[in-house]
This record gives structure tokens, C-alpha cells and sequence, in this order.
């Protein structure tokens, strides 16, 4: 049985070998950074069937990515958003990347323009021109998103408990298509 994708861009169906896939491309220093702040997020995110790609500084070790089912990219090789092959996109952003880099910035505020892409950022530190356009959330880990996270983190080399919830900061667009089971706070 033939199953169509969505081309959202065109509003028509397209064909394709699979279902309807999201992709949501994650930009952070390093994968122990990102297994720390949003791995069971991630982890959930590609249980429920997203394309979770983690552009990473060249040299980043991958492996605690792979226990989550994410795939390590080489983020000077790839420029976030810039497939088209998927209808919906995410961009989930650590503070310091966007600090770091302009490519990275101007990534973020185009993101946040789109209304067919939802914008997640962790740690704190964002410039007003960011911050006053995202809202506290959190997200509540399954079980398996705590189990796989501790092993993540485990081979990451980082000590510690899973809590229940990772904290973020999304722009919660009312027009995506897609649910986001992320929870405002406060």
C-alpha cells in the first residue's frame, strides 16, 4: 500500500515508500550537552517517529547519541533547515551554540518566523530578541526516555539521576500541524 507525504511548502500530497516523516534538527557544543539537557526529550521524540539529526562540532563523540536513536551530523557539512524533503521541521537550539555563531543565530530567528517550524532552546542566557518570543516548557520523560538516558549519559561519562522532566524553552506556534507534547510552566 502507497502512503503520501504532505508537501506543506505546496499544499499538495507527494509519494512516497514510508509515512510522513518530521524532522527536527538539533544544534549543540557536544553530545554529552545534549544527552544531559534534552536527551529523553530526543528519545522520545524519535520513539514517536521523528528524524532527530544532531549537528555537532567536528570530533564529538556520537555514541550517546546513537543509544537515543539519533544521528550525529558534522555541522559545518550541513545547514540546519535546509532540506526540504520534510514537510514540518524543528530546530532545537543550545544557548551557547547560538551565542557562538552568526549562522546559528540567523538560524534561530528564521526558524522563529516560520510558522511550520517549531523552535526549542535550552539553557538560559537568550537575548530578548529570542526570549521574548519563546515560553518555559517541560517535558515529562517516559520510562523508557529515563532508561535510555541513563545509559546515554552513562557512556557520555557523566554521573547523575534522571529526573522526571527536562526544562526548554519553545515558541509553542499554534499553527504546526503536529501536537507538541511539550507542557507550559507557570
Amino acid at each position: 500500500m502507497e502512503t503520501f507525504d504532505v508537501d506543506y511548502e505546496k499544499r499538495r500530497p507527494r509519494a512516497s515508500g514510508g509515512s510522513v516523516k518530521y524532522r527536527l534538527d538539533v544544534i549543540a557544543s557536544s553530545s554529552a550537552d545534549v544527552v544531559g539537557s534534552v536527551g529523553g526529550w530526543l528519545y522520545d521524540r524519535v520513539r514517536a517517529g521523528w528524524d532527530v539529526n544532531v549537528l555537532l562540532p567536528r570530533g564529538c563523540d556520537s555514541r550517546p547519541l546513537q543509544i537515543l536513536g539519533m544521528r550525529a551530523v558534522d555541522l559545518d557539512a550541513q545547514t540546519p533547515l535546509a532540506d526540504t524533503d520534510h514537510p514540518i521541521r524543528g530546530l532545537a537550539v543550545s544557548a551557547d551554540m547560538y551565542a557562538a555563531d552568526a549562522r546559528i543565530k540567523q538560524a534561530v530567528l528564521c526558524a522563529l518566523d516560520r510558522w511550520m517550524t517549531e523552535v526549542t532552546l535550552w539553557h538560559d542566557d537568550w537575548p530578548l530578541v529570542v526570549g521574548h518570543r519563546t515560553t518555559r516548557v517541560q517535558h515529562v520523560l517516559s520510562g523508557a526516555a529515563r532508561a535510555f538516558k541513563r545509559h546515554a549519559l552513562a557512556a557520555a561519562g557523566i554521573p547523575g539521576i534522571v529526573g522526571p522532566t527536562e526544562a526548554l524553552l519553545s515558541d509553542m506556534k499554534a499553527s504546526l500541524p503536529v501536537d507538541s507534547e511539550l507542557i507550559p510552566v507557570g
